[in-house]
């Protein structure tokens, strides 16, 4: 995998199109200024987790005695649960109902940008290929950078591309996401087949 393919990869897992209506509901309670720290604030600690997740993957797999086949699996079928309620979503959304007030790492930084799939993802790539953990993370930076500028962008977005627009992406995404997490779930299953013969 390049390092475009995997940021390619986890630009789509950190869904930041399908992210904008959801960021904008929990934001307008906010007066515009702190709305734009807040949002800030969420996308750096999104970052620091996935990053730790990165880079610490392999040895948090080999504290809990995790093969990373069962990781695969287990990122494949959350993967796959966030894929479908994108394309067919609930009334109250991706994530459920939210407390109120100002949103403090849950949900906007964990699960909805660092989220189970996107902490499996790098988990992997950190696991698998720990020689290349430079690269992943420039992949990680570049995607992040690409959800951050559409986040902080997404008032205007909003306003350019309407609901409509941002529904079709958003379902777009979704099935993208599940073509992804389907061949996640895929690839671990062959690769603990294989290690069982």
């Amino acid at each position: 995998m390049t390092i475009l393919s995997a940021a390619l990869l986890l630009f789509l897992i950190l869904d930041p199109l399908g992210n904008i209506p959801v960021f904008l509901s929990l934001l307008k309670p906010l007066a515009p200024r702190r709305q734009r720290l807040v949002l800030v604030r969420e996308l750096l600690i999104a970052l620091a987790v996935l990053m730790a997740f990165l880079w610490g993957g392999k040895y948090a797999l080999e504290l809990m005695h995790l093969r990373q086949e069962s990781v695969a699996i287990a990122g494949g079928i959350v993967l796959f649960l966030i894929g479908i309620r994108m394309i067919f979503p609930r009334p109250e959304g991706l994530m459920g109902a939210v407390p109120d007030g100002e949103p403090f790492i849950v949900p906007m930084a964990i699960p909805l940008v660092a989220g189970p799939s996107g902490m499996a993802a790098v988990m992997l790539m950190g696991s698998n290929e720990p020689d290349r953990l430079l690269d992943w993370s420039l992949a990680l930076l570049l995607a992040w950078g690409g959800t951050a500028a559409i986040l902080l962008s997404a008032t205007l977005l909003y306003k350019l591309l309407g609901a409509r627009a941002l529904t079709a992406l958003e379902r777009l995404m979704g099935m993208l996401l599940v073509a992804i997490s389907v061949q996640m779930l895929l690839d671990g299953i062959a690769t603990y087949l294989a290690s069982l013969s």
